[in-house]
């Protein structure tokens, strides 16, 4: 339980508040310091997910928690920029973003449980959503006018929430035999 890619990821669960807090102080830099924070996070995903390859340290519970830390940390950024933009052109996507998170998620602990985990594994366009959500929250979390920050995250914001739609539907259509096996 305490490999380094597991600690990583408790790290990550650990920045989720930390990150709220430092995002809403009355500090000029606070939203820059939020989305570094988020940054971080985004970061030691992708590192502990190569770690736990890498040294051969992967675990079922790491394999549980890890989802679960990149679920939470993303509910939260996307929460806070519905709160700080507050406009249907975040509000609609974010809210897109996180039910299919609740869907899909869902799904695939239905599917384990008929042992059917191996349909629904991650596939490539899931990890695409993953990267254009991450870049787009950290784009807009900062508020940087600077480069065009804010209209690229708006823009991945779009590009996250397609693949995330088309995403879902994938898992869905290779679901389908066995929802349509058990479900009656």
């Amino acid at each position: 339980m305490y490999t380094i890619p597991n600690l990583l990821t408790f790290f990550r669960v650990l920045l989720i508040p930390v990150f709220v807090v430092v995002y809403y102080l009355d500090w000029q830099w606070a939203h820059q310091a939020g989305a570094f924070i988020f940054w971080l996070a985004a970061i030691t995903d992708w590192f502990d997910g190569y770690l736990a390859r890498k040294l051969q340290q992967t675990t079922s519970f790491g394999a549980f928690l890890d989802p679960v830390a990149d679920k939470l940390i993303v509910a939260a950024a996307l929460l806070m920029i519905t709160h700080t933009y507050s406009t249907l052109w975040i509000t609609i996507p974010a809210i897109l973003l996180m039910s299919r998170e609740i869907f899909v998620s869902s799904l695939r602990e239905w599917m384990a449980k008929h042992g059917e985990s191996d349909t629904v594994k991650v596939s490539f366009w899931g990890k695409a959503k993953t990267m254009a959500q991450m870049l787009a929250l950290i784009g807009l979390l900062s508020e940087f006018q600077v480069l065009y920050w804010v209209t690229l995250g708006y823009i991945l914001l779009y590009v996250a929430t397609v693949l995330s739609v088309y995403s879902m539907a994938q898992y869905s259509v290779a679901a389908w035999t066995t929802i349509r096996k058990y479900a009656k």
